[in-house]
């Protein structure tokens, strides 16, 4: 199925329960569908916010594309984000300065600035969590994961499976191939991130933080929350790119220096971005996403003989 053609199951209204059709999906169709309930003001909202990249108004949108938030709505996101990064920054810096730890010190040392980040994305992503959750909840008065984009692959278990192996596997390859990549083009120098890789408790913490945490949060916000809203205002090639793009640039402190190694970040975004639209569900892009980063560290350990390599 290309990414905007819609299914037969979509329902002409952007909030409707009805019940998903008996007849059978294509077999390009994947996905189930599952409808959320939102309030007529939610629904009048979401229809106001425009459909730019699909003549015919809002019922043209595709299902996934359809949900009750819109610009306004990424604004407060950004703000929240924003404000909560200066403030966590704020507030774990004091930590560290009452156990005698200075911010000089801090940007000196590669364990202290890796537990450092570790604390400060972890207060961020709480916050932004909260707020979706809470703005999902009483402001719509819908379910959180289905209304932000996960839902189950439709298909016989058999065939489910094989969509679950082949979209792992898909991530695996990726990483390799942007392992591949990055070694011919090497960075001038020193990346960021590889600073903090060579203490064993700042890595063993990143590695934690990128394989449990990082592809919920990350493709929920970014594949569940930014890219309905760009991909109904600018159209679904526009909402891959630009989602992507803006995922794969908000990693660029950790590989700052490195601009092929940025690049080639910006290229794995659009990808996920690219699977979360044409597979209608936040789910692909996860697999894809956890499967990539999940590679990238066993990776480092075998070459780190199981972080015994590194200093404590």
């Amino acid at each position: 199925m290309k990414p905007d053609e819609r299914s037969p199951g979509d329902s002409a209204g952007s909030g409707s329960d009805a019940s998903p059709p008996s007849v059978s999906p294509p077999d390009a169709a994947i996905l189930s569908y599952t409808s959320y309930s939102v309030s007529p003001n939610a629904a009048s909202e979401a229809s106001a916010q425009g459909s730019g990249g699909f003549p015919g108004g809002f019922e043209s949108v595709p299902n996934d594309l359809r949900v009750p938030w819109g610009w306004v709505d990424l604004f407060v996101l950004v703000v929240i984000w924003f404000g909560a990064t200066v403030l966590s920054t704020v507030l774990i810096a004091i930590l560290f300065a009452s156990r005698g730890i200075a911010w000089h010190e801090i940007q000196r040392s590669p364990e202290a600035m890796g537990l450092f980040a570790v604390a400060d994305q972890l207060v961020v992503w709480t916050v932004v969590l909260l707020y979706l959750a809470a703005q999902v909840k009483v402001r719509f008065d819908a379910p959180f994961w289905s209304t932000l984009g996960w839902h189950e692959f439709s298909r016989a278990a058999t065939r489910r499976a094989w969509v679950y192996v082949g979209l792992i596997a898909a991530g695996v390859v990726l990483s390799v191939l942007v392992q591949l990549a990055s070694a011919l083009v090497p960075a001038g120098g020193k990346l960021p991130i590889e600073a903090v890789m060579e203490n064993r408790q700042a890595a063993l913490c990143l590695m934690l933080l990128s394989v449990l945490l990082a592809p919920i949060v990350e493709e929920t916000v970014f594949r569940g929350y930014i890219y309905p809203v760009v991909g109904r205002s600018f159209g679904v090639s526009t909402g891959i790119v630009a989602t992507g793009t803006v995922f794969g640039l908000l990693h660029a402190e950790q590989l700052w220096g490195g601009w092929f190694q940025i690049a080639l970040l910006v290229a794995v975004g659009i990808i996920f971005t690219w699977v979360r639209a044409a597979t209608r569900t936040v789910l692909a892009s996860y697999l894809l996403h956890i499967s990539y980063n999940s590679y990238i560290f066993v990776g480092f350990l075998l070459s780190a003989n199981g972080f015994r390599s590194l200093p404590h």
